[in-house]
């Protein structure tokens, strides 16, 4: 099954991730065929046989989900609430970023345009995984997100490494009406053809909370052009979600 990653992230043995693509699952027609996402028309023991697939590949037994709606909360997946957890066909919670410190917790997003940003710590060992569209990036939601692993698990910005997956890039972002749907401030990162560059927009959060520019790595990878690799709500409308897994692996524990 065909899945990249980033060097960067690559160089820690702690850890654990990839990013799918649309191949190597079972789904057929619009969802073909690995689509891990419920909710979308695909069949419920399609998506449960894909996201097996998905774990049985990275060797991780426990993917976490949540159900994401373009928000700006941040769940966060501790010793003390993954007893709760249904397993990966339940959310785990409401959100649009998922943090932990649990080793063998695999946080997963699915996606189809949308950004994923991995981030992991190497000193506090702790991992985050950030699903951002548009409208999470008008709200900061890798910020918030940065800020969350700051309060809760005593990270440093300074520490983190980051990777910007495949999604909308500056080529295909075009928004025709983004008078209405994007704040003024934003327009800095706009093409004189309505095109935006969210990529250069994520990366500047997360250095404005304090990760340094050389901790990150973009994929620089447009799923709109990639059709052929990744799903594409832009592309193709009716369509799947590829997924984004990071997680710790069993040896890694958090410092006391």
């Amino acid at each position: 099954m065909p899945v990249f990653q980033f060097e960067n992230l690559q160089q820690y043995p702690t850890i654990r991730h990839a990013i799918f693509t649309r191949h190597g699952g079972h789904s057929t027609g619009d969802f073909q065929s690995l689509n891990v996402s419920h909710g979308l028309g695909d069949s419920a023991d399609h998506v449960r046989k894909n996201r097996n697939r998905i774990s049985e590949v990275i060797e991780a037994q426990d993917l976490v989900f949540v159900k994401q709606v373009h928000g700006n909360q941040v769940v966060i997946v501790n010793h003390r609430n993954t007893e709760s957890y249904g397993g990966i066909h339940q959310a785990f919670g409401t959100g649009d970023a998922i943090v932990t410190d649990v080793s063998g917790k695999f946080l997963t997003t699915q996606l189809a345009d949308c950004q994923s940003i991995l981030l992991y710590d190497p000193i506090r060992h702790v991992v985050a995984n950030v699903h951002s569209g548009w409208r999470g990036s008008v709200i900061n939601i890798v910020g918030r997100t940065v800020g969350a692993m700051k309060e809760y698990f005593k990270c440093h910005s300074a520490d983190l490494i980051a990777g910007i997956g495949p999604s909308l890039g500056p080529c295909c972002a075009e928004f025709v009406n983004y008078q209405k749907e994007i704040p003024q401030l934003f327009w800095r990162y706009k093409s004189d053809d309505d095109h935006f560059d969210f990529w250069a927009l994520s990366l500047h959060q997360l250095t404005q909370a304090g990760v340094r520019s050389e901790n990150v790595e973009n994929s620089r990878m447009c799923t709109k052009c990639s059709p052929q690799t990744f799903f594409s709500y832009r592309g193709e409308g009716r369509t799947g979600r590829f997924a984004a897994v990071i997680g710790l692996k069993r040896t890694a524990s958090a410092p006391d």
